[in-house]
């Protein structure tokens, strides 16, 4: 008698997709790059948030970094910008279609250095996206320079030592405008993950700077972008958890006062304080934290400052509700007669 053997079904997430569908393609990056845990990570928050990877826009730059979204959601909407050009061309896409879920993927280098002016202006913006840096130091392409982001002190595997300070997103992104900031390792999965599950749920400008080894050019003693140095020096503020609003709530702290943020979609942001009196609401607090700690060589983690009442971009300029992208044109190009009076009235 021959015997059937069962299969299992898929176990499918809560608008009825199996986590195959948000996966990519088989990553090129190095065996043990940090950038590739990221990615699952990201691969994980969209199937447990039910986000349909057709709306959504993966953006990216160059670098290592910007490589990733090949490697995630390959439903979704894909742009790779020229270096430094993410932030900009994210602007420009987001006004076009502002009902798409817009997640940015880009590297210390093309982040902090030659794409610094538009960063800056869609900090201030409060653009609605999720803009992740894959911070590993170094520039990973390049042979494995130092970025903008390494630390004053740190060392090269070739013996060089870096001797410029090193430049804060976190702490730049709070003071200019970002709603959402943060920092992860990508050895923390748990943190990591409840982290990108309350960006998904934000509406404005996340910025998720997040510490993620090199393992070619900046993994070694010396690194203060190893994995070793992060294992040993990660001091989180707060026990990151999130509740997404279709889901049963829970309460799995024992102990410790937590701070509770209801985001745009009804979801659930849980703090629990590690480091006491910490609000994470107080944005001239957040950046003072930081500065004390850059000054203690201390790497903290956790959510820094979370905003959920500034309006962003798309509110400002009072958008209509129909994505501009699917307008015909006879709505969005002024007829002949409006740019014959505009001719007229310049003789």
């Amino acid at each position: 008698m021959a015997s059937a053997t069962a299969t299992q079904e898929p176990k499918l997430n809560h608008i009825g997709l199996p986590i195959l569908e948000y996966r990519g393609g088989k990553s090129t990056l190095c065996a043990g790059c940090g950038h590739n845990a990221i990615s699952e990570r990201i691969i994980q928050a969209m199937y447990e948030m039910g986000v349909e990877p057709e709306r959504v826009m993966k953006m990216s730059g160059i670098g290592c970094s910007s490589k990733s979204p090949a490697y995630f959601m390959s439903r979704s909407h894909s742009f790779n910008s020229v270096h430094g050009r993410m932030a900009a061309v994210s602007t420009g896409a987001i006004l076009a279609n502002h009902t798409m879920t817009t997640l940015g993927v880009s590297g210390d280098g093309d982040t902090a250095s030659i794409g610094m002016g538009g960063f800056v202006h869609m900090l201030r913006r409060n653009l609605p996206m999720i803009y992740i840096i894959e911070d590993n130091g170094v520039y990973g392409l390049t042979k494995g320079q130092f970025s903008a982001t390494a630390d004053l002190g740190s060392k090269l595997k070739t013996g060089v030592v870096n001797d410029l300070p090193a430049i804060d997103t976190c702490a730049l992104a709070i003071q200019l405008g970002a709603t959402f900031v943060g920092r992860s390792f990508s050895g923390d999965k748990r943190q990591l993950l409840s982290m990108l599950k309350a960006a998904i749920a934000h509406k404005g400008t996340v910025m998720l700077d997040v510490i993620s080894p090199c393992v070619t050019f900046n993994d070694h003693e010396g690194s203060t972008k190893s994995y070793k140095f992060m294992q040993d020096n990660d001091e989180p503020i707060n026990e990151v958890d999130f509740v997404a609003s279709f889901e049963e709530i829970e309460v799995d702290y024992n102990s410790g006062e937590i701070f509770e943020v209801e985001m745009h979609d009804g979801s659930n942001l849980r703090l629990r304080k590690l480091h006491e009196d910490y609000d994470p609401t107080d944005k001239a607090n957040a950046v003072r934290t930081l500065m004390e700690a850059q000054k203690n060589d201390e790497i903290l983690t956790g959510v820094f400052y979370i905003n959920t009442e500034q309006p962003t971009f798309i509110d400002l300029l009072n958008l209509v509700d129909e994505p501009l992208g699917t307008l015909p044109e006879t709505l969005t190009r002024p007829p002949k007669t409006a740019l014959d009076g505009l001719m007229a009235s310049l003789q």
